[in-house]
């Protein structure tokens, strides 16, 4: 008989581990919690979906889990291949937002891309039961349908299974169903586990200097450094209501929300960039005598690079008044506005948690599971697969990239296995 496999978690990585089950023969049940399974892909990209960057750096990826062990489960599934699997198996044409290097759905359209990868799954075989919450995963006895494991859910007799893989997310969007069971199941199953943190979530702030900036949408160069770590990011930028989002925020959030975990530690700090003017670039142009460019007011300059009153609060933070001329501006006037327009600190006190983050930083540790299968090394039987594991990448597909990669690996793997392998790995 086919291996019995049961997917735990009917998002992009439990969706695409199913796919690859039952495409190997086995026999595959894709469970999920809410009525319809994919939401964090429906809301994915403003509605659009990111199915995918239009090229990916390693690099980029988190983790405090071993980096080369990373890179080899990225490189499993090219993204060459991933996109060929989207437009000719799940039959979404993808077309590049060239400006952000990001794949959306030609349709722009993410219900396409859940309501594809769903109808692709059970074309190809899988048994999709919705609304069953999952409350364990423990060793099953092998004198039961000689099966490995068994799979409680509420209100049901346990489900017997050669095969469990874990895609039950983490803790972001918890609205989307994600709410840690599977990261306390992998815990109490003896998996190591990173502390978890909210990752590419918006940054607050209550300083009131940029209090009435909200709304005001532009790109800028952001570097965050504390606790030992550090990222920068460029791109979009959003001054919000409560503070700062947009993908450049997003991207370095994870620094500053890991220094508030660190008791005793200082705040990260926040730098930014305003423009893609550097300190040579502003000090050029604020010398600039030519063509008498020396009587040109400085909040004129500033204003053809910067939204207006953003130009206005930026002067007031570097003490030079708006109508100084560029002849009149004195030698600290000058270095301050570089200063100010080049490496100012941009005021935060906190972020928007969970409740708004993209993806759930830390969680089961890359060492714990083989980088070809995505197998439990403490559990033969058990993959692990998508945000449930130590890793995450920036805005603009990285995640899914992630998801899909994870999700093939393990679905693959799981569809070899045999009740009569060892018990552990």
């Amino acid at each position: 008989m086919p291996p019995h496999v049961i997917v735990i978690g009917a998002g992009a990585a439990g969706t695409m581990a199913a796919i690859f089950s039952a495409t190997q023969g086995a026999r595959t049940v894709l469970l999920e919690r809410t009525r319809d399974g994919g939401r964090k892909i429906l809301i994915s990209g403003g509605g659009r979906c990111n199915v995918l960057p239009a090229r990916v750096d390693e690099s980029r990826f988190v983790t405090d889990s071993s980096p080369n062990t990373l890179r080899k489960i990225v490189r499993a599934w090219p993204l060459a291949e991933q996109r060929e699997f989207f437009e000719n198996e799940v039959g979404i044409a993808l077309e590049e937002e060239v400006e952000s290097a990001k794949l959306f759905p030609a349709s722009h359209r993410a219900r396409d891309v859940r309501d594809g990868l769903m109808a692709l799954a059970r074309r190809r075989g899988v048994e999709l039961r919705m609304d069953t919450v999952v409350t364990d995963i423990v060793p099953a006895d092998p004198t039961v349908d000689g099966a490995r494991w068994a799979v409680h859910t509420t209100g049901d007799a346990p489900l017997h299974a050669d095969a469990v893989i874990v895609a039950t997310g983490g803790l972001s969007v918890p609205a989307t169903g994600s709410d840690g069971t599977g990261l306390g199941i992998l815990q109490r199953l003896g998996h190591v586990l990173h502390p978890t943190y909210a990752a590419l979530t918006p940054i607050t702030s209550s300083d009131s200097r940029f209090a009435d900036l909200s709304g005001i949408s532009f790109s800028v160069a952001l570097d965050a450094r504390g606790g030992g770590r550090d990222a920068s990011a460029r791109g979009g930028f959003l001054f919000t209501h409560r503070g700062y989002s947009g993908p450049a925020a997003l991207n370095v959030s994870h620094v500053l929300v890991r220094s508030r975990q660190a008791p005793g530690e200082p705040p990260a700090s926040l730098r930014v960039q305003w423009t893609a003017l550097d300190a040579a670039a502003w000090e050029s142009r604020l010398l600039s005598r030519d063509g008498g460019h020396g009587t040109r007011q400085v909040n004129t300059l500033l204003r053809a690079e910067l939204p207006d009153r953003l130009a206005a609060v930026l002067l007031t933070e570097a003490r030079v008044e708006p109508t100084r001329t560029l002849a009149e501006l004195t030698r600290d006037e000058r270095r301050r506005l570089i200063d100010t327009l080049v490496q100012g600190m941009l005021p935060w006190n906190g972020d928007e948690g969970y409740k708004k983050a993209e993806v759930t930083g830390g969680g089961v540790s890359l060492a714990e599971v083989d980088p070809r299968s995505m197998q439990s090394r403490r559990h033969a039987g058990l993959f692990l697969c998508g945000e449930v594991l130590d890793a995450f990448g920036p805005i603009g597909g990285y995640n899914f990239f992630w998801a899909w990669a994870t999700g093939r690996a393990a679905g693959t793997a799981a569809a070899s296995a045999s009740s009569s392998s060892d018990t552990t790995a």
